[in-house]
Parts: structure tokens; sequence; C-alpha cells
């Protein structure tokens, strides 16, 4: 480095780049605290377009989320393509099992609006989805979900990671599901992927623990994030997860008196249907 410059010259270069760069590290700690918590389009914003479309998720990027919100499941040919229910009856003008039809089944369907009348967006594939996050700066959280029968999809960790690393989004990536061995198997398979517990209402109550619990249940299945149900977000919740080193997010938070709560808390994530409520509560 500084080739031709006197030794003593390039000791005093070294040390002012050092400088700058420390002073430029801890602006981007300021900056990237300034804009905390980070806003996660839920289904790409369910609220304000077609859920899980790539309407919705190119519509939430220009909004500025800082992340897109989506769930996977895998067709009968091993697709794996973005949808929410393991059943098409709800989003789609179509019927039955996801797991019971072939992505060809598929392609002619169309997604529902919220009042249920058709619109022109497919059900897109994850491929797709990763496309329209690449040239982004934005990230992902990726719940990988059950079949109708509760069982998991065989493979579908190993082509979900497949995906992300084929895009080069795995640093960009944290996934997510409420089943505790899905997290312990990406973990598994990729032991740096940042990982998510889900944990809703219903288990806290089934449970009948505090709901600062799920951090330890978060601790034990070894994911970095966990990601609650605003209802039982509590200060408790809030301490725990500080005190572990685990990142906290919290879903799905629609309500403006809710996501003042969640941004107060304060919680690192909030996942919201409305993104654009979200992000206009945060500036």
């Amino acid at each position: 480095m500084f080739p031709g410059w006197p030794r003593r010259w390039r000791r005093v270069a070294r040390w002012m780049l050092g400088l700058l760069a420390l002073t430029a590290t801890a602006s981007g700690l300021v900056a990237a605290q300034a804009s905390s918590p980070l806003v996660a389009a839920h289904r790409g914003g369910a609220l304000l377009w077609p859920e899980n479309s790539l309407t919705a998720f190119r519509n939430a990027l220009a909004l500025g989320a800082d992340l897109l919100e989506t769930d996977v499941h895998l067709t009968r040919d091993g697709e794996v393509v973005i949808l929410h229910d393991p059943t098409l009856e709800r989003t789609t003008t179509g019927a039955g099992r996801v797991s019971e039809a072939s992505l060809a089944d598929l392609a002619p369907l169309r997604l529902r609006a919220r009042d249920g009348a058709a619109t022109p967006d497919h059900i897109p594939t994850l491929s797709q989805v990763l496309d329209v996050l690449v040239p982004s700066r934005a990230q992902l959280l990726l719940e990988i979900k059950v079949g109708a029968d509760r069982q998991r999809y065989p493979g579908i960790e190993e082509k979900v990671l497949a995906l992300v690393r084929d895009h080069r989004l795995a640093a960009r990536t944290v996934i997510m599901a409420f089943e505790g061995e899905t997290v312990r198997r990406i973990r598994v398979l990729e032991p740096s992927m940042r990982t998510a517990l889900l944990v809703g209402q219903s288990r806290v109550q089934r449970e009948g623990v505090p709901a600062r619990e799920a951090v330890r249940w978060t601790q034990e299945v070894g994911a970095s994030h966990l990601g609650i149900d605003h209802r039982v977000l509590d200060p408790g919740v809030v301490e725990a997860a500080r005190a572990a080193g685990i990142v906290l997010a919290t879903w799905t938070v629609n309500d403006e008196t809710d996501l003042r709560r969640a941004m107060a808390a304060p919680v690192d994530v909030v996942i919201s249907d409305r993104p654009d409520l979200a992000l206009r509560l945060r500036r």
C-alpha cells in the first residue's frame, strides 16, 4: 500500500484510513439504530395488495420496506411456491391441497383480492420472489410451512436453501417456522443461516407459562430470532430476548395503537400487513 512513500508517511496514512473506517462504522451503527425497528411487509402487505403476490412484493419494496415476509409450500412435483395456506380455496381461484397439485396445475390459477375477486396475479414460485428481491437492499423473512395434514414436506428445507444460495441471498435471509424441528433441520443443513422460531398466542396459552418462556424455546432450538405474536408481547419478553442476545420480531401488527406499542417496546422488527402505516409511524 502507498508504494514509494516513506515508511513514516505510510504508517500515518494507514492510521488515517483506519480512523476513517472506524468513523464510518460508527456512523452506520447510528443510522441503523435511528431506523429501528425494521419494518417487514407481511405477505408483501396483505391489507394493501393481493397477499403473497409479485405485485405486493414489488410495491412493498417501492414503499421502502426493510424486509419482505412470505410463506412457502411444496407442490406434488417438488416446486417451492409462495402461498400462506396449505390449500388453495381462500387466496386463489383453485381448490384442493397445494401438495396434490403440480406447478403446471397451479399455472392457470389467479390470486384473489381481499374481497374475493380474481386478480391478474399468479401464484409465484420462490425463485420468482427471490428474483424481485435481488436488486434491492431488503431482507427476507421466509416461513417454511407444513402441509394440510400438519406434516412437513420431505426435502423442502434443502430446496429452499438451494434457491436462496443460487440467488446469493443467504446473508439477507432469515428462515422461520413454528415447528422447532424445521428450525433444527435448517441449522444442521446450513449452520450459518439465521433462523427464527415463531410463537403464537395459542402456544403460550396452551403451555400456561409467561410469554418470556418463548425466549427459552428459541434458545432450545438454536434459533437466532424470535417471532412472537404481538398479543403476548410484554416487557418480560423484551427483557429476556435482550439478555439472551435474541433478535426480537413481532407479528402481525396492523393497528396504529399496536404498532406504536411494539415500536416503543422496543422490538427489532415489526411485521405488518400495513407496511405503509408502519413506515410512516417509524418516521
